[in-house]
């Protein structure tokens, strides 16, 4: 049976955000806003879907792109530091900033 404790974790920082749903996809969960699909929750790990303009925050705190596996790298989803995670503010903010690309 899955843990699902640190998904339960990630939903509860991010109840603020309204329209947030999550989902079962490949072992792990995807997280929307409405449609929009802007996170992923893998083996104990969050990532938020970034672009040119918030990648560089990830990037400057040591954060590293999602891979699932050896030989796959999604470049535009990075994983989210543990002292973003852990204060439910700014999560909700880097969440939101994943949902509108900004």
């Amino acid at each position: 049976m899955r843990n699902d404790s640190f998904k339960d974790f990630v939903l509860d920082q991010l109840s603020d955000l309204r329209g947030l749903s999550c989902r079962a996809m490949f072992g792990g969960y995807g997280l929307y806003n409405g449609s929009a699909f802007f996170g992923v929750i893998h083996e104990g790990r969050l990532y938020f879907k970034t672009n040119e303009r918030n990648r560089q925050a990830y990037s400057k705190m040591g954060m590293k792109p999602f891979r699932p596996n050896a030989k796959q790298t999604l470049k535009t989803y990075y994983e989210v530091p543990v002292d973003i995670i852990e204060d439910a503010e700014q999560l909700t903010t880097w969440a939101g900033r994943a949902v509108s690309g900004k």
